[in-house]
């Protein structure tokens, strides 16, 4: 029992700190280019990418952090009982969000929910990226499109994975954490509708 704590938590730290490694960051400054988070949303990830440099970076983190929470995901898979898996996803989106490597200020976690849960998903989660895609076609709101995708992708792993409560508690509340990391966005949106009425 304890031996299995210890890998649990151990594989919580790892994952934290593979996700506090912030690829566009990273590409910017090795690029010449001004840290991502001081333009437009001050967000480093792949919108605010795309926005500053252009649809091959964006790509380009998009891939990296695809690949990065595939790998983490993997490794938990492999290592941790199945109900446990969401909850070191959530650490990994723990260190997007607020990563050691870069003052604590990092992304939103959408691109690593998506890579990660993309495992356990199979090929169901292809479904969630249909999601987002007619959804930001519709309203035009990346944000609004990522939380349909991402509450589409965790209620597709809980289908295909079983209901375990351990597993629903971590896909809901890591769905939740990204939704409260939107949180500037939601405040604009709604500061919007009430000027508009």
């Amino acid at each position: 029992m304890t031996e299995a704590l210890f890998l649990f938590v151990g594989l919580l730290l790892a994952a934290y700190l593979a996700g506090s490694v912030n690829f566009s960051i990273i590409l910017f400054r090795v690029t010449g280019r001004s840290d991502p988070r001081g333009q437009f949303s001050g967000n480093p990830g792949t919108t605010n990418v795309y926005r500053q440099a252009g649809l091959f970076w964006a790509i380009v983190v998009l891939l990296l952090d695809f690949s990065r929470a595939m790998a983490v995901a993997w490794l938990a898979m492999v290592l941790l009982p199945l109900p446990l898996v969401p909850w070191v996803g959530l650490g990994l989106i723990l260190g997007n969000r607020f990563p050691c490597f870069h003052s604590f200020k990092g992304g939103k976690g959408v691109a690593n929910f998506l890579g990660f849960f993309a495992l356990p998903g199979g090929i169901l989660s292809l479904l969630s990226t249909l999601v987002w895609v007619i959804a930001y076609g519709l309203i035009r709101k990346p944000f609004i499109a990522s939380f349909l995708m991402i509450f589409t992708l965790g209620g597709l792993v809980i289908y295909r994975n079983g209901t375990d409560p351990a597993a629903v508690a971590g896909i809901t509340v890591t769905c939740l954490f990204i939704v409260y990391n939107h949180k500037p966005n939601l405040a604009e949106l709604f500061q919007k509708r009430r000027a508009a009425e």
